[in-house]
């Protein structure tokens, strides 16, 4: 069995986070869900894009290698390897997301609190014990390098997601408070703002 195509949904599932993740708690209107989606399909777009490094890496190794069969199998090996803690990493978050759904309003949300949050700083982490898994698999420093390239790209999504669509909303917001903070700036008194 090859790992590329499991690689390859995990990468992008996490790509649509990673967009969502990019524009969460940047819009006050209660009713986005287009703009929920419209981010989760710009980080999907920009992580499709940036799967095409590790693709490229292993296709490059697999055109120079003297044996492109065992060199296949070494890959294939580094794959599984790599294949095992995302998986752990990936089924932990959908049991946070199944309980989001599932349960009552106030344990849901301590789910998120306690599954969600953890678990996107804990990102790097999972792509560190992949990384290793590919070197326990015997998988070798070809393999290391297409996991390297891939958690690379992985985690640079949402950065990438965040500068190119929604920095903009940063900026609005740091020159209205800027305005506020000049000197000269009348601020409003709670007695001025009740009578308005």
């Amino acid at each position: 069995m090859t790992p590329a195509l499991p690689l390859a949904a995990l990468g992008l599932v996490d790509a649509a986070f990673s967009g969502f993740r990019a524009y969460a708690g940047r819009d006050a209107r209660i009713r986005k869900h287009r703009a929920n989606m419209r981010a989760a399909l710009r980080g999907l777009a920009v992580g499709a894009v940036l799967l095409l490094a590790p693709a490229l890496t292993a296709a490059l190794h697999l055109l120079t290698a003297a044996d492109p069969d065992r060199a296949y199998a070494t890959l294939a090996a580094g794959g599984l390897g790599y294949l095992l803690p995302l998986t752990i990493y990936a089924a932990a978050v959908l049991l946070s997301l199944a309980a989001y759904f599932l349960l009552p309003f106030r344990a849901s949300t301590l789910a998120m609190v306690i599954g969600l949050g953890p678990l996107t700083l804990l990102r790097p982490l999972a792509i560190a014990a992949a990384c290793l898994g590919t070197l326990l698999d015997n998988g070798g420093w070809a393999s290391l390098l297409v996991g390297g390239v891939a958690g690379a790209a992985m985690l640079s999504v949402e950065p990438v997601v965040h500068r190119r669509w929604y920095r903009q909303v940063h900026a609005a917001r740091d020159n209205t408070t800027a305005a506020a903070l000049e000197p000269g700036h009348q601020a409003m008194s709670p007695a001025a703002l009740r009578t308005r």
